[in-house]
């Protein structure tokens, strides 16, 4: 999210527009990364065994590092986008950080990848948007989580972070019902893509509540949302 965009978001909330979003469980959380790819993160069980899932990471991996600098902990990340496949292969990755070339989704397959607009941007999405070009389109490979856990042997994650430029409101019930335990989950809201987004945020919060994950973190943008499985 940009910086105008942020402080239009904070204005918003100030104002009274957001005001649904509120933490509902009090816990100690830091932030991790920098302000525009960080998120608040619950620390206490987080160790070198932990598992790390990064959905989205773009041209900004400084999320992941600060786990991995303070933690040692393995974060396994996923981006479809020719950019960011390009950026990281140039990046020196930590060792710890092992990146995979496709995205999440909610059935795995092929998919109409949208590109941005601005060339120098890097997020795409297969949702249509105003930041995105429906002439600049890249066929990308998608996986629903069921089937990454399996192939990657996993039955636990620690966190599971998800920036998937508006994807997230689909695919979350997918997530919810894979075979896998998952402690945190880490979610940027794009609320703002669509003309209903408030309701889908709503539904978003009502589906985690109900699944037993509290609101503890909201970045000052409001839309870097951390949940906590009770």
């Amino acid at each position: 999210m940009s910086l105008i965009t942020k402080i239009k978001t904070k204005v918003k909330a100030i104002t009274g527009r957001i005001t649904y979003l509120k933490r509902n469980i009090k816990i100690h959380h830091v932030w991790y990364g920098n302000d525009y790819g960080g998120f608040y993160v619950c620390p206490e069980k987080i160790n070198k065994q932990s598992i790390i899932y990064s959905f989205g990471v773009g041209e900004d991996i400084s999320f992941d590092e600060s786990l991995i600098k303070e933690f040692g902990c393995h974060v396994f990340a996923f981006d479809p986008t020719p950019k960011s496949i390009k950026w990281i292969r140039e990046y020196k990755t930590p060792e710890e950080f092992v990146f995979y070339p496709y995205g999440i989704d909610d059935t795995t397959g092929i998919v109409e990848f949208l590109l941005p607009k601005n060339d120098n941007h890097v997020s795409g999405s297969v949702i249509h948007q105003e930041n995105v070009d429906d002439n600049k389109k890249v066929k990308a490979p998608m996986k629903c989580l069921t089937d990454i856990v399996q192939e990657l042997g996993h039955s636990h994650i620690d966190i599971l972070k998800i920036d998937i430029e508006g994807s997230e409101y689909k695919i979350l019930d997918s997530i919810l019902s894979a075979p896998v335990q998952i402690d945190q989950i880490l979610i940027e809201i794009h609320e703002r893509f669509f003309s209903d987004g408030k309701e889908k945020t709503k539904i978003l919060l009502d589906t985690l509540d109900k699944r037993g994950y509290k609101l503890f973190g909201i970045s000052d943008g409001m839309e870097e949302l951390s949940f906590i499985k009770i």
